[in-house]
């Protein structure tokens, strides 16, 4: 059997690692900001009823977005409001810290 040494060990880690993070730079890259893709979670937002599946789904993907709707003074208001806050916990989404 071979053995690997220590430096070895660690190149290998090295190297995982860097896989791992290109390949969430590249889902991150992939992700395209609209902000229609929340549609969905209007209602939830505007009335405070629970989320559906389709407002979570769409929620998550559109999460590396979200710290840019908050810097839209357009879209902030209803971003940062208390009823999306909840909205982004019961999806399991944390809120931005922008």
């Amino acid at each position: 059997m071979m053995k690997l040494s220590c430096c070895g060990v660690g190149l290998c880690v090295v190297v995982m690692m860097a896989m791992v993070l290109s390949e969430e730079a590249r889902m991150t890259e992939a992700v395209t900001c609209s902000p229609l893709e929340l549609s969905s979670c209007l209602e939830p937002i505007m009335s405070g009823t629970p989320p559906s599946t389709t407002c979570c789904q769409k929620l998550r993907e559109q999460k590396p977005c979200l710290c840019g709707y908050l810097k839209d003074p357009a879209l902030k208001q209803y971003v940062s409001s208390p009823n999306a806050r909840k909205v982004a916990s019961t999806c399991g989404v944390p809120f931005p810290q922008c």
